[in-house]
């Protein structure tokens, strides 16, 4: 039973849930990981095994992929990047045929959370609110300016003033500009929900993002809040989608009822070791439901309230090194 974490990187502490986990149900196997450059990826480092592949987009990475998987027994695939979910999800019954399960949402819905556009369409249809977006020739300040396929923040701008825009934000056509949700107001969480295979809503955790670096959050609190009766209640089933997905909301401070989707990433989010070790335990049961073919139930309330992470660096020494 062994299994692959993609795109490894820093997920050190998903790495080590999946090798912990694994021997507390007593199951033999091994937790390997890939990624472009494993030597300097500390995830891989830990790893009971790791192996290198070629950079997202090559035109061979699902093949060397899964001529790994097959060569080290490998049953389950979990990936972990944005840039890497629609080339597995298109390929999942490649891997399923010999016997490797992949934790990939559908096709249709990775494409969604992959385009900001159709994934507030999806919010609406399922009659959550989302942010305005204005033609960029009638806007409103302040705005957001984001990438409609954007990740990790990057080219996002706060616009307070029409001197803060530039010819590249009008000229270039994947910008979106979003009314502002201003964080004197509104909360920021990121909503960590599990999926059974079935797309039902088994889990919600909301995580407070209070300190974010380099896109990932570096300081959260699990909070009880509206937002887990406000999601079972408008999410409790999306078709496609399985395992663990990471969902940002604004909740206003003042008003509970105040809700905003801003996007869905269908993957384990970089905050998801908090809610882990809070006791919403996604990595057994996604064992127990692709390993074991155990049924998942709800459980709503298995998670500790008000649990506050706060991470810092730790160092790796990877002797013998060469380069």
């Amino acid at each position: 039973m062994n299994i692959l974490i993609t795109s490894a990187g820093r997920r050190v502490s998903l790495v080590r849930s999946f090798q912990k986990e694994l021997k507390k149900l007593d199951l033999k196997g091994e937790v390997y990981a890939s990624d472009a450059n494993p030597m300097l990826s500390a995830a891989c480092q830990i790893a009971d095994g790791f192996f290198k592949v070629p950079i997202l987009g090559a035109t061979d990475y699902i093949d060397v992929l899964f001529d790994f998987c097959k060569n080290y027994k490998i049953s389950l695939v979990v990936p972990t990047i944005d840039t890497e979910l629609l080339q597995l999800a298109e390929h999942r019954d490649k891997f399923k045929q010999e016997g490797i399960e992949v934790v990939i949402s559908s096709v249709d819905f990775v494409s969604k959370c992959r385009n900001k556009r159709v994934i507030h369409k999806f919010f609406e249809t399922h009659k959550v609110k989302v942010a305005k977006e204005y033609p960029k020739e009638n806007y409103k300040l302040p705005l957001f300016i984001k990438p409609v396929d954007g990740s990790r923040s990057v080219d996002t701008y706060v616009i307070r003033s029409k001197e803060d825009l530039t010819e590249y934000h009008f000229a270039n056509n994947k910008l979106m500009f979003l009314e502002y949700l201003d964080h004197d107001d509104f909360d920021e969480y990121t909503c960590d929900l599990y999926y059974n295979k079935d797309h039902d809503l088994r889990c919600v955790v909301p995580r407070k993002r209070l300190e974010v670096r380099d896109g990932e959050v570096y300081k959260a609190l699990t909070v009880s809040n509206s937002l887990v009766d406000y999601i079972k209640e408008n999410l409790k089933k999306i078709e496609g989608a399985v395992g663990c997905l990471t969902a940002q909301f604004f909740l206003n401070k003042n008003d509970n009822q105040k809700i905003y989707a801003i996007e869905i990433n269908p993957r384990f989010g970089g905050g998801y070791p908090l809610s882990y070790l809070s006791g919403a335990n996604f990595t057994k049961w996604i064992i127990e439901e692709y390993l074991l073919g155990k049924s998942i139930e709800e459980k709503f309330d298995v998670w500790e309230k008000d649990l506050l992470m706060i991470r810092y660096d730790d160092e790796i020494l990877v002797h013998g090194y060469k380069g």
